[in-house]
């Protein structure tokens, strides 16, 4: 008689990569519910977008590899790629870059690594970045937050503005603008101050009006995700402490020239990245001291690329960079084998 031997581990926790996913999907639906009151239709558009474009490109790689249709297609792993891109690129953006992004990353980022499980950098991260580098000016066109004193968006605009490049009332120009951290990182470059940028009818409390409240809807759904002990809380804590303990140094060194740490924590895609995206466990570092290192350095790089480089936003380049380096994190922080010396 034959045996079969499995290797360890023996004991399974009884978690499934569609049931993770659809853990995640739930924690996102609040946030982008409220970004699309904030940002208008365009939100749900390009979701609907990328989540399609993203499951033809899946399931023409997994025909073209040989692999199960049905599995694959319903593990919810694609659909997750696809909100995250959607939820990365401006709601203005014409529906050709969903197809453009989406089949970077679905097809270069995932399938040519191996598929799920492979993959060496994040798939939403890798497709948004090669769009941005491949397309910046259509990238930057943000619509007006709502509660600015600005005209909104509606659904009509929203539509005729994605699939033809303009709206059915006005001009590009009056429904759009910067969004908080690109005014920032521009009126500083202009020798503007800090505390005359914040007075601006873009910015609230913290940081834009609506994006604080649609980071705290990322966090309230990380904060989920951590009670249903699907990601854990260290690389969060590290990666916003980071952040925070950064951007307060620079500005204590001078507030004039540099945000204020909340301003950092609350701007931008810092909360959906904290607990969304570098929470990836594929392409993250999976020792414990390797992930305090993984957090630390996104957070790092994020800031750098904040305060100093080209990009108002520097999140999705650190998690790359940072991606390619988990391999080596992992060699150099693995845990001693028990009964090594």
């Amino acid at each position: 008689m034959q045996e079969t031997l499995i290797s360890s581990p023996h004991l399974h926790e009884g978690a499934s990569v569609g049931g993770v996913m659809r853990c995640v999907i739930i924690a996102l639906v609040p946030g982008i519910l409220l970004s699309s009151w904030v940002y208008g239709w365009g939100v749900l558009l390009h979701c609907m977008l990328a989540v399609l474009c993203a499951l033809g490109f899946e399931a023409a790689m997994l025909r073209l590899r040989d692999q199960d249709l049905s599995q694959y297609l319903r593990d919810g792993s694609a659909v997750v790629t696809a909100l995250l891109f959607a939820l990365a690129i401006t709601p203005f953006a014409p529906w050709w870059v969903d197809f453009v992004g989406m089949g970077f990353a679905m097809i270069v980022a995932k399938h040519l690594y191996g598929g799920l499980g492979y993959n060496l950098f994040n798939p939403a991260m890798a497709g948004y970045v090669f769009v941005l580098l491949c397309f910046p000016t259509v990238l930057t066109v943000w619509p007006y937050a709502a509660g600015t004193d600005h005209v909104h968006a509606g659904l009509t605009d929203s539509l005729s503005i994605i699939f033809t490049g303009h709206p059915l009332s006005g001009q590009v120009d009056s429904l759009s603008g910067a969004t908080p951290l690109g005014y920032m990182k521009s009126q500083l470059n202009g020798m503007a101050m800090v505390t005359e940028i914040v007075s601006s009818p873009l910015f609230g409390t913290f940081a834009g009006k609506g994006s604080e409240w649609l980071a705290c809807a990322w966090a309230g759904g990380g904060i989920w995700l951590l009670f249903k002990k699907i990601i854990k809380w260290q690389m969060p804590a590290v990666f916003l402490g980071t952040l925070f303990l950064f951007s307060l140094f620079c500005y204590w060194f001078d507030a004039s020239r540099y945000p204020s740490p909340f301003f950092t924590l609350f701007a931008g895609g810092a909360m959906l990245a904290a607990f969304f995206i570098i929470t990836d466990p594929v392409t993250a570092s999976n020792t414990p001291r390797g992930r305090i290192l993984y957090a630390a350095g996104i957070g790092f790089i994020t800031v750098l690329i904040r305060m100093w480089g080209g990009y108002p936003e520097g999140v999705a380049f650190a998690v790359l960079i940072m991606n390619a380096a988990a391999p080596f994190i992992d060699e150099r922080t693995r845990p001693r084998v028990f009964g090594e010396p």
